[in-house]
Order: structure tokens, then C-alpha cells, then sequence
């Protein structure tokens, strides 16, 4: 097999496993040895070991000799931490967006993302949303232009992700997340730069604080 090919299998074993842990299909604390997960996914070992190496890099598994790699779980304390970086890296990127005065074309991606989280939550279905909202994010951080805070931000929103979807459904329907994001939008339209930090840095406070008490309150990922 040619070098590339090896790499689009690697990286084809890393997305596949990626989107089983953060849609809890492979829900923290499960187990499974490298052939076990290789059948899963109908591929080798070999790029399967490799994408498991790249997952345990980004604090989404446990390596454990001879036992294969376990799902590691959604800790109180590690959501805060998390959001704790999210809540000052994401309004600057935000903020940076809104001091170039993007146009409307660049900007259409985050009113369809809203879109789809308003249509999603009118037939109540929390996975359609959580996936816009994740796309209103991703979105920001790509227009935003620095691909090391990119790609930083969004290996932590991995993480938001999972417990995200564990908890989304012990808590009131995020009404509130969405006139937050239309609010950021209008913002980043008017180049107001203040606000828009000011407002993104509540929002990702907001959400850290009501997603930390549903998994304290009901012991959520203590394994």
C-alpha cells in the first residue's frame, strides 16, 4: 500500500471513530480491544491502532496495554476546564472576525447554522441541533483564519460535544443558546468588536455552568 493510501485509511479509521465517541454510539467508560474495534469499523488493526494513538492525544481515549483502549469519561471538572480555555479563546477569535468587518457571503454559514437549530428545536429533535450548533461554532473559528486556534478550539469542542448530547436532554431546550447565537451574528455584521467578545464570553459562561451542574447533579461520567 502506497504512503497515501495508508494515511487515508488512518485518517478514515480516526473520523469513523471520532463521530462513534463524540455521538456516545461508544459511550464513556466502553472498552474494546484493538481487533474488536478493527471488526467494528470492517478495517485493519494497523490504521485503526493508529487513529486510537491520535484520540488518546486529544483526551478522547485510554490506551491500556494488552486491554485495547477504553472511552474516557465526562468529568465535571474536566468540562470546566475546558470551557474555561473555550471562554477565552472563542470571543477573541470572534472578536478578531468582527474588527475585519466580514461580508454577508462569509457570514451566511452561521444564519443557515441558526436556521437549522431553529427548524431542529420547532420538531424537537436535540441531535439535529447540536450538530448546527457545533457547525456555528466550527464556523467562527474557520473565518476567524488562525488554523492553530482552530484546531486547538476544536479538539476541546469534541470533548463539549459528547457531554453536550449526554445532557442535553436533562435540561431545558436551549432556547436561550440560540437568540445568543442570532445576537453574536448581528454583532459580527456591525464590526462591534466589544460587544461581540463581551457577548460570546457570556455565552460559552452560560452554557459551562448549566452543563457542569446537570453532570454534578446526576453523577454523570464518574467512572
Amino acid at each position: 500500500m502506497s504512503q497515501a493510501g495508508k494515511l487515508t485509511r488512518v485518517n478514515d479509521a480516526y473520523i469513523r471513530l471520532k463521530d462513534e465517541i463524540r455521538t456516545n454510539r461508544m459511550p464513556f467508560g466502553y472498552q474494546a480491544t484493538e481487533p474488536e474495534i478493527a471488526l467494528r469499523l470492517g478495517m485493519s488493526r494497523t490504521p485503526v491502532r493508529e487513529a486510537l494513538i491520535r484520540l488518546e492525544a486529544e483526551g478522547l481515549v485510554e490506551l491500556i496495554p494488552r486491554r485495547g483502549a477504553r472511552v474516557l469519561p465526562i468529568r465535571a471538572d474536566d468540562m470546566k476546564e475546558i470551557y474555561e480555555i473555550l471562554s477565552a479563546l472563542e470571543p477573541e477569535a470572534a472578536a478578531g472576525l468582527a474588527a475585519r468587518k466580514p461580508s454577508s457571503d462569509e457570514l451566511l454559514p452561521l444564519e443557515e447554522a441558526i436556521e437549522d437549530m431553529e427548524k431542529s428545536l420547532a420538531r424537537d429533535d436535540l441531535d439535529a441541533w447540536a450538530q448546527a450548533d457545533d457547525k456555528y461554532h466550527h464556523t467562527i473559528l474557520e473565518l476567524h483564519g488562525n488554523l492553530r486556534l482552530r484546531t486547538f478550539a476544536m479538539a476541546l469542542n469534541d470533548q463539549v460535544h459528547r457531554a453536550r448530547i449526554v445532557t442535553l436532554r436533562l435540561r431545558d431546550k436551549p432556547d436561550k443558546s440560540n437568540y445568543e447565537h442570532r445576537q453574536i451574528l448581528e454583532l459580527l455584521r456591525k464590526g462591534d468588536v466589544v460587544n461581540v467578545r463581551r457577548v460570546f464570553r457570556t455565552h460559552r459562561q452560560r452554557a459551562a455552568k448549566e452543563l457542569v451542574e446537570i453532570l454534578e447533579k446526576f453523577k454523570l461520567g464518574q467512572l
